[in-house]
This record gives C-alpha cells, sequence and structure tokens, in this order.
C-alpha cells in the first residue's frame, strides 16, 4: 500500500506506542485515586501536559486535554461563545465558509442556541482575507474562528494577522473579540508557538501527527472565558469532566514532541516531493486542475481536480491499484455533494466532484511518489469512461 491520506489519519509513531503500553497493562491507575497507582497515573497526566504545554509555547495550566479534534473545536466554540454572552459581551461569532465540519456544524448548532454567525468566505487560492473579518465586526462580535490551514486543499490562513487585528480591536473599541483555530492539519507540517500566533483557543488531535486516536488538546490562553461542556467531575482543572485517557495522554505528548522537532527540515523534504507529484501529474495528464494555493500551504497536501471524473471512482480504482488516497466530494444514491471547500472557492462543479486529496507523511519516498504518477494516466482514463455522472453535471 502506498498511502497517500496522513490528512486523514497517520501511522502511530514507534515512541508513541512504546510510552503508551504500560498504561495498558500493569499501571492501568485512575488519576483521580489517592492510592500509589493512581497518583502514578496522575503523574503521567501531569507530565504530558508539560510536555505539550513546551511544544506550544504555552503554560500547562492552558492545555486540556480531550477525545479528539472534533470534542476540541466543539468545546472551544461553545463554551467561549456562550461564556461571553452569558457575561453580557455580545451575541455574534465569526467563522469561515471552508472550516472542517466539525467547525461548520458547531457554529450551525451556536445559530440553533440563538447565537448569530457570519460565515466569510475566501479568495479563488481558499484564502480568508483579513480585511474580510474586520468588516464582519461589529458591537456584540465575542468570538472569530478561523482554521490555521485547511484540510481539503492545505492553504495555510492569516491566523496571526486576524488575532493582532483583533487585539487591536480591542484596544480601540473596548471590546474584546477572542480568536479561535482549528490547527488539526497544521502539527507536523507547522511550528505551533501559541505567543506568535497569538490566539485564545487553538485544537489539535493527536492521530494527525503520529498519535493515538481518540486523544485530542485545547489549548486555552490564561483568563479566557470558558464554560466546560462536560460536567459531572472535576478533571481537567474543572474544565472537562471525565476520567482522564492516561496512556492517550502520554502518547500524544511523545507524538507532538516528535512532529514539532526538526519541523523545518522535515516540511522542506516533503514539500519537494509534492512538487514532484504536481509537477509529474500536470505534465501526464490533460484536463487536470490543482486546487488550492501552491506557496502558502501546508507541504504534504496536493488536491487535484480532474475534468470528466467522478472522484469516488478514481478513489476506489486507485484503491485497487495499492494507493490509498481520498476522495473531495461523496456520492450516495446518486445524490453528489461536492466539497463545501471548492465551492467557496469558486471551483465549477463539475471539477468539485472529480478532486481527490493526496496528502503526504514524513516517510514517503520518491519511489512512491514516482510509482503514483505512473499509475494514475492509465486509472484516470477508466474512471473517465465510467464517471456517466459528471457529464449530466456540467450540462
Amino acid at each position: 500500500m502506498i498511502y497517500f491520506d496522513h490528512a486523514a489519519t497517520t501511522p502511530l509513531r514507534p515512541e508513541a506506542r512504546e510510552a503508551m503500553l504500560p498504561l495498558l497493562g500493569g499501571q492501568f491507575g485512575n488519576p483521580s485515586g489517592l492510592y500509589s497507582i493512581g497518583r502514578e497515573a496522575q503523574r503521567v497526566v501531569d507530565s504530558g501536559r508539560e510536555r505539550v504545554a513546551r511544544c506550544l509555547n504555552a503554560r500547562p495550566s492552558e492545555v486540556l486535554f480531550t477525545s479528539g479534534g472534533t470534542e476540541s473545536i466543539n468545546a472551544a466554540l461553545i463554551g467561549i461563545a456562550y461564556a461571553m454572552r452569558r457575561a453580557g459581551a455580545g451575541n455574534h461569532v465569526i467563522t469561515t465558509a471552508i472550516e472542517h465540519h466539525a467547525g461548520l456544524h458547531t457554529a450551525q448548532y451556536l445559530e440553533e442556541l440563538g447565537f448569530e454567525v457570519t460565515y466569510l468566505g475566501c479568495d479563488s487560492h481558499g484564502r480568508v482575507r483579513v480585511d474580510d473579518v474586520e468588516a464582519a465586526l461589529r458591537p456584540g462580535t465575542v468570538l472569530a474562528s478561523v482554521m490555521l490551514a485547511n484540510n481539503e486543499v492545505g492553504t495555510i490562513q492569516p491566523v496571526a494577522e486576524i488575532a493582532q487585528l483583533l487585539r487591536a480591536h480591542a484596544r480601540d473599541q473596548h471590546h474584546r473579540v477572542l480568536v479561535h483555530s482549528d490547527a488539526v492539519q497544521a502539527a507536523g507540517w507547522l511550528e505551533l508557538d501559541m505567543e506568535a500566533l497569538g490566539v485564545d483557543a487553538l485544537s489539535l488531535s493527536a492521530h494527525k501527527f503520529g498519535g493515538p486516536k481518540g486523544t485530542g488538546v485545547l489549548y486555552l490562553r490564561r483568563a479566557t472565558p470558558f464554560r466546560q461542556l462536560l460536567h459531572g467531575g472535576g478533571q481537567e482543572m474543572q474544565k472537562r469532566a471525565g476520567t482522564e485517557n492516561v496512556a492517550g495522554i502520554a502518547g500524544t505528548a511523545v507524538a507532538l514532541e516528535l512532529s514539532q522537532a526538526g519541523v523545518a527540515v522535515r516540511a522542506r523534504r516533503v514539500r519537494a516531493l509534492r512538487e514532484r507529484l504536481r509537477a509529474g501529474i500536470v505534465a501526464t495528464l490533460p484536463r487536470t486542475q490543482v486546487n488550492g494555493c501552491q506557496e502558502n500551504c501546508l507541504p504534504n497536501n496536493l488536491n487535484v481536480s480532474f475534468d470528466g471524473v467522478e472522484s469516488d471512482v478514481l478513489v476506489s480504482a486507485l484503491d485497487r491499484a495499492g494507493i490509498a488516497c481520498s476522495s473531495g466530494s461523496a456520492c450516495s444514491n446518486s445524490t453528489w455533494e461536492p466539497s463545501h471547500v471548492l465551492m467557496a472557492m469558486g471551483v465549477p462543479i463539475r471539477r468539485a466532484v472529480g478532486s481527490v486529496r493526496f496528502s503526504l507523511g514524513e516517510e514517503t519516498t520518491e519511489a512512491e511518489v514516482d510509482r503514483v504518477i505512473e499509475i494514475l494516466p492509465g486509472e484516470v482514463a477508466r474512471a473517465r469512461r465510467e464517471s456517466i455522472t459528471v457529464g449530466s453535471l456540467a450540462s
């Protein structure tokens, strides 16, 4: 298997697995226990929190552990917006039309709770404009949530500039607008410095950077208003009830340390492989379009639209050929759901439904890239013959 779907999940790092194994066996204590194995479990949690904080240039008290990126995003948006409304600060939230569904669906839920939400568009490269954030501000705005890097096309968003804008807005208007960023795709490819980014909250998912599934991180800057989602216990500094996933926390800390170590060198190497793949596809396959910004983007993400192809057909064909990648659209009972990101970018629907994402990993090789370039033309030709739906969409 040539695995080109690292944006979906990554292999568990051996070092993370080794850190977890003892905690899945004899060291099984509950961190809330007052006896020795409980205290040992609590030391593992505390150590994991300190190690993650160092990776993020944050304080340990600003790091919360969750069940994954989805919970971290939900907790940030609902917890902050609700706390700000209770404090009388306002009822308006800004986000973007290209967020992961964990963010978009949470924003829609906030609307059900009576919040007003503005969904910002993007340019043709998938980049949100800082000026649009500024134009959307109003006296009752309490939160802006903008992802750090898009999960579908890899475009990096101007989060630091947005945070700087909102700090200046607070000084001028004496009204604080908090900033959250979904950084799930960024870990392992970008440096994550909370002071440099200037955000008030940031969400991570361990399995995107070589950690275990089922564990996430929520960075919550000190003194940020927040109402917890999960109730029933005093864990996570009274901000997230529930017995901690001790093994998951240990694996997450190790994986984040390794993913942030040498991140610039790793990114340069993989970017060269991504460019090799892009150039090979463009040279050998006519009627293709590369989506997203090609400069200010994640080094491992390549999103390509193949005209006349249903992406699910092509992804299935590549799977049979031993290549794992992901579809940019979903087809169920002949009902097409093209990528909301590509639609927001203005990509025509006939191209959007033929989009495929190739996401490389740090162990990807030139030989794997060349093999994909070799196999792809034949599989695309077959997929074009089988993709009968696209013609009707284009007409």
